[in-house]
């Protein structure tokens, strides 16, 4: 898709595909087709539900600074992370639930993710896609902690995903409790329904009883030791793997995260799913990229919708942005289709919002691009 025409062809004008002209269309497009108790699951924050609203608005109160007369004729996005060459900042994050959105919904976006050459961050389910060479040629396996328990555990792990051809290990730090998320609670959501995807309503318009609905009240648990620093470290030492840390929001856990090795981190609120009332992920992210000082790349998550929002995380340190309701809301309306059209809708968007900012390319972009309102400018 990402190589052909800018332009429709006249064949193309009736595909329901191309109606939408942004992420946004694609959201109530994917509103419109869910079942309510799926739209609340992918739609949904934990709590008060404050940092999810914070999540969009802190975009707002970035404020670019175009300049004028650059050369911008040619648009280049390119980008290289741990040696590898992509053609655009965006990546595809992890995200539970596909099956809820659309049947499949792991392998859809993975082959989404090959078609638009996007990296992506997998919660695992594609290994046959990639044993049949068909898959994305860069993706990180995701961890919860669950595969490093020992060094067994561990070395069992990243051998495989070596032996697949896996690009890194993303080990996503800020899920080690199960969240108050109330619109599922509310809704009587079976979470492994999450995976398995939704039972159908019957002639009443009513969900099966669930076995184990999502509850509230129940006080915080869990068997076994949680990971720590330390497991960050064994981590680094059994595998050659990049070691991606995701959920990273203050500076001194950016500091740590290289002092224990990490090759990056994913300044995130898991979608303002965890834990409420800590702001948005773009408001996170000046002092994780201070902290690491360009040691590690610095990547971002959180709100991202527009071109513009991309271009004012890239100004402010990131690496790359990536995302994940933006393409879960192509994957609910068209599946892998749905996807790819967000990709090329958020890559052209960027690209268009670099041109006229006077940015030809991403070593063009810098602090001195943006500036927060009411705060003059912040360089």
């Amino acid at each position: 898709m990402f190589g052909a025409a800018s332009w429709l062809r006249p064949e193309d004008w009736d595909d329901p595909l191309y109606g939408p002209v942004n992420v946004l269309d694609f959201r109530e497009l994917a509103r419109k087709k869910l079942d309510p108790m799926a739209w609340d699951y992918l739609d949904g924050g934990s709590e008060d539900e404050v940092a999810l609203r914070d999540s969009r608005e802190a975009f707002s109160r970035l404020i670019l600074r175009p300049r004028m007369l650059v050369d911008t004729h040619k648009i280049d996005l390119g980008l290289e992370l741990f040696g590898r060459k992509l053609d655009y900042p965006i990546i595809l994050d992890p995200a539970g639930g596909k099956n809820c959105f659309f049947k499949g919904g792991e392998v859809e976006v993975a082959k989404a993710a090959a078609s638009a050459k996007a990296l992506h961050i997998t919660n695992g389910g594609i290994d046959d896609l990639v044993e049949s060479g068909k898959g994305p040629t860069a993706w990180w396996q995701v961890t919860t902690g669950g595969q490093l328990r020992n060094k067994q555990t561990m070395r069992a792990f990243t051998q495989r995903l070596e032996d697949q051809g896996c690009s890194g290990i993303c080990f996503t730090v800020d899920i080690m409790h199960v969240s108050q998320r109330e619109r599922d609670i509310r809704n009587k959501l079976e979470r492994s329904w999450c995976e398995t995807g939704l039972p159908l309503r019957d002639a009443d318009g009513k969900m099966p009883p669930a076995k184990n609905p999502w509850r509230v009240g129940i006080y915080p648990s869990r068997p076994n030791p949680l990971p720590t620093w330390r497991t960050v470290e064994e981590l680094r030492g059994v595998t050659k793997l990049p070691v991606i840390l995701k959920g990273i929001l203050i500076g001194e856990d950016g500091e740590r995260a290289v002092k224990h090795g990490a090759s990056a981190v994913i300044v995130s609120s898991h979608g303002s799913r965890q834990q409420d009332h800590v702001g948005a992920t773009i408001e996170a992210l000046p002092e994780v990229v201070e902290a690491v000082n360009g040691r590690i790349p610095v990547l971002v998550d959180g709100g991202f919708r527009r071109g513009t929002d991309i271009l004012k995380g890239l100004a402010l340190g990131a690496t790359a942005i990536c995302i994940a309701r933006p393409y879960l809301y192509g994957l609910a309306t068209f599946g892998q289709r749905g996807v790819e059209r967000v990709l090329q809708l958020l890559k052209t968007e960027l690209a268009l919002n670099m041109g006229l900012a006077g940015v030809p390319n991403l070593a063009a972009i810098d602090r001195s691009l943006v500036r927060w309102r009411n705060e003059g400018t912040r360089r």
